[in-house]
């Protein structure tokens, strides 16, 4: 078992315990590195459009006779290979860049991360995160009260007042334990998670 320090509004700080197979792993830059390059792959879209010889404007008769001119043979106008011809190859808006990516690997990388973020101090627990009422002046006094700055924080639930109060903040992220991703996971300095989301990240992790 690993200890999450575990800090309260008052100042308080409790460790708990986590599961070592989630929060204890040893570090793998390799498979990190796979897990971040698939995730980013698969959010990718393809928006690139590019013409191949059928779809550009061209004459389509034969350029010159087959033989007899000392020049070699030619076709179309709109071969790739002459200026103004279509492209040989053409990116299309339905390409696929996805990346497929083992559940097992997946998981252990997430792991991985955790882990590494805990060994390096930017990974700690709050008891709860809620917010009274839809105001962002009484959550950025709540992230004062806990003295975070540039965080990320993964709650079990998020209420309309947590919502509305926290989406106008530009360094501060909150999101529910089935969305988290990788990629968030290491941009931001911090990352706070609630006292009852430890067994849920064991439990969506193990």
């Amino acid at each position: 078992m690993v200890k999450i320090p575990c800090i309260y509004e008052n100042g308080q700080i409790e460790d708990i315990e986590a599961s070592e197979s989630v929060f204890g792993r040893v570090y793998n830059e390799a498979l990190v590195h796979q897990v971040v390059k698939s995730y980013l792959a698969n959010a990718r879209v393809g928006t690139r459009a590019q013409k191949g010889r059928s779809d550009v404007t061209g004459s389509t008769r034969k350029q010159w006779r087959q033989k007899g001119t000392g020049r070699a043979r030619t076709g179309a106008a709109t071969n790739p290979l002459w200026r103004g011809g279509g492209k040989i190859f053409p990116n299309k808006p339905t390409e696929n860049f996805k990346q497929k990516l083992n559940r097992k690997m997946y998981r252990a990388g997430m792991c991985t991360i955790f882990s590494e973020l805990l060994r390096n101090n930017k990974l700690v627990a709050i008891d709860e995160f809620q917010i009274e009422m839809p105001k962002t002046k009484v959550c950025l006094q709540k992230l004062k009260n806990y003295q975070l700055e540039n965080v990320m924080i993964i709650t079990s639930e998020i209420d309309s007042n947590l919502y509305l109060a926290s989406r106008n903040l530009p360094n501060l992220k909150v999101v529910e334990v089935d969305l988290i991703d990788p990629v968030s996971l290491l941009a931001y300095d911090n990352v706070v998670i609630t006292r009852d989301t430890v067994n849920k990240i064991e439990n969506v992790l193990q």
